[in-house]
């Protein structure tokens, strides 16, 4: 199966944990809002660092996204890996196996983000048992 849509995100910047200081890491709290296929919201938590070169960072973040796929209502959590290489972006965002809740129990698959105009857009392939 195939869900689209677009979502909405708001990043906070949060202080680095007590001890961590010198890692220089960004940290920031995701709140998202799902629409289209996906009518969910989400809560997460993203660590990320930038490289010596412009234009070089990477980034993890574990987020877990609450509502209704095509009209099944459960939970699910996304792991991201995202990579910039002097400019070039590499992202991989896929379901932690066995995190799906009630109707969403089982599910796996990957979820592909794209930007155009500001404006961010999903393509979710996902299997259900």
């Amino acid at each position: 199966m195939q869900a689209n849509g677009s979502f909405e995100v708001k990043l906070v910047p949060q202080a680095a944990a007590p001890g961590i200081e010198a890692a220089n890491l960004g940290r920031q709290t995701l709140d998202k809002r799902f629409s289209g296929d996906l009518e969910a919201t989400s809560l997460g938590e993203m660590l990320s660092a930038m490289g010596q070169v412009q234009g070089s960072a990477g980034y993890v973040a574990i987020e877990r996204i609450t509502g209704t796929l095509h009209g099944k209502r459960g939970s699910f959590v996304l792991q991201h890996s995202g990579t910039m290489d002097r400019g070039v972006p590499s992202l991989a965002i896929s379901v932690v196996p066995d995190s799906g809740t009630d109707e969403l129990a089982g599910i796996t698959g990957a979820l592909q983000i794209r930007i155009e105009q500001g404006q961010h857009f999903y393509s979710f392939d996902y299997r259900l048992p």
